[in-house]
Parts: C-alpha cells; structure tokens; sequence
C-alpha cells in the first residue's frame, strides 16, 4: 500500500509524487526525443509525448 507524503505538516498522495516523476522522466526522454528528431517519424508528437506520459505513469504506479 503507497503512503502519502508528508511536505510541511500538509499530505500529499503518493499519486502527486508519480506524476512528478513521470514528468521528470518525460522531460528527460523529450531531451532524447529532440536528438533522434522525434516529430518526423508520428504524426502528432504532442499526442505521442501525451500518451507517452500515461504509460509512463502507469508504470511507476505498477512497479514502486
């Protein structure tokens, strides 16, 4: 069971603290992304970078 965070006597879920994780791997893999020219190879990289995230997140969830 995930136990909520404790930031300055407030709780923040466990849910908040992936999805700030998730975004920093996103900015990471973006940095890649911009590398390898990402854009030429989807139609929508926005839409891409998008679905990217929720898998991403939901990986965090499942395995930590």
């Amino acid at each position: 069971m995930h136990e909520d965070i404790h930031v300055g006597g407030v709780l923040i879920t466990a849910f908040v603290a992936y999805a700030l994780a998730a975004f920093v791997i996103l900015i990471v893999l973006r940095l890649v992304f911009a590398r390898i020219h990402f854009s030429r190879y989807v139609a929508n990289a926005p839409l891409a970078e998008a679905g990217l995230y929720v898998c991403v997140l939901a990986l965090l969830i499942a395995f930590i």
